[in-house]
């Protein structure tokens, strides 16, 4: 039997497994005799009887779907099964990868939040990523909905690396918008993993399963924005059972989506308002923080001189949070047509957006 339907088998099997395998030397390199690694590694009659018994066709189309050359599947004393992952108490014994396995193993900062967003947490979300992905991180997230998706596109905004871990099989894009989003990731030369078959399906008890991935994988987490009831606030957990660093952005006081990242920083977590602070605190690449806050200002600069060449008085009123159109008309006593005119011009400049409630300064598009 091969090593990968032996793992593919494996994975299909009740009770623990990986501390079973770490007892004994196995040569994954040659032909496996199943039945005589089950019984040296002391797995149960029960586990060897499902073993044997697992659904022939899940492991065809397993076997199938590894054939392509961008399919891999990494087991835990694989060179490429990423170190930091192996330190947590619960790390999977293998994972499936589409894209690039050696990305596994690179500095990462995990980045999730709210499916619900707000503006100002869309908005910071991508500043965040596209700086830390250009500072070398790669970005690793969910590739669900909302402040995960904003993340891993921040990253390719500047051509950085980006990891998506889903809560399915690879065949399975969740949610299936995102399939562009996928796509972009593998072509720039990121990847998508998950412990789950290629077939499986998405479940909701896989999610947290997948949170642990998330955060077991990098070497901190950064929680932009989540409610109380925030599954990022899983991830978070488990980033604090790992052992890692977690980090959180503050937000409007009394907005339902910053309720989750206040109470985390009265936990303890570290309030950052800006990637240096990540960057200090892990200690990574310091030589090139200097260039990136001059990056960073210099576009900001660009862009506030571009909206501010256009119409000042109305572009100083527009911040993340949406003002109507009739309310800026009043604070600057001119007719509400001027004013529509005038914003009109600011959103065909890229400058600010139109959304529920009125206008706000544009982060891109999401």
């Amino acid at each position: 039997m091969t090593k990968y339907e032996f793992l593919i088998r494996l994975s299909m099997i009740n009770g623990k497994k990986l501390s079973k395998l770490k007892k004994y030397p196995i040569n994954w390199h040659e032909q496996l005799n199943p039945k005589m690694l089950l019984e040296q590694c002391n797995f149960t009659p029960e586990q060897q009887q499902q073993f044997f018994s697992v659904d022939k066709q899940i492991v065809t189309t397993s076997l199938k779907w590894l054939e392509d050359p961008n399919h891999h599947l990494i087991d835990y004393f694989h060179e490429y099964y990423p170190p930091l992952l192996k330190q947590i108490s619960a790390a999977p014994l293998s994972l499936f990868v589409k894209g690039d396995p050696e990305l596994l193993s690179s500095p990462q900062i995990a980045m999730v939040g709210s499916r619900q967003f707000s503006e100002y947490g869309a908005h910071w979300a991508r500043h965040f990523a596209a700086e830390l992905a250009i500072n070398g991180m790669t970005i690793t997230s969910g590739l669900a909905l909302g402040i995960d998706a904003i993340c891993h596109r921040g990253a390719l905004d500047v051509s950085g690396k980006t990891i998506a871990v889903l809560g399915s099989g690879l065949k399975h894009i969740t949610p299936s918008t995102n399939h562009r989003l996928a796509k972009d990731i593998l072509e720039q030369h990121g990847a998508i993993i998950s412990e789950f078959l290629p077939e499986e399906p998405a479940k909701a008890q896989h999610f947290p399963r997948r949170n642990r991935i998330i955060s077991g994988l990098s070497l901190g987490t950064l929680i932009v924005e989540a409610s109380k009831q925030s599954g990022s606030l899983i991830t978070a957990r488990y980033a604090l059972e790992h052992n890692r660093d977690v980090f959180a952005l503050p937000g409007e006081i009394g907005g339902l989506n910053s309720s989750g990242t206040h109470w985390l920083i009265q936990q303890g977590a570290y309030l950052v308002t800006s990637p240096v602070d990540i960057l200090m605190h892990l200690n990574h690449g310091l030589s090139w923080i200097s260039n990136i806050e001059q990056f960073s200002e210099t576009k900001a600069t660009e862009k506030q001189n571009q909206a501010m060449s256009l119409h000042p008085e109305v572009f100083t009123l527009i911040r993340y949070n949406p003002v109507p159109a009739d309310n800026i008309a009043d604070k600057l006593s001119l007719p509400i047509s001027d004013v529509m005119i005038k914003l009109l011009e600011l959103e065909l400049a890229g400058m600010i957006k139109t959304v529920t409630g009125g206008y706000v300064r544009s982060g891109g598009d999401f």
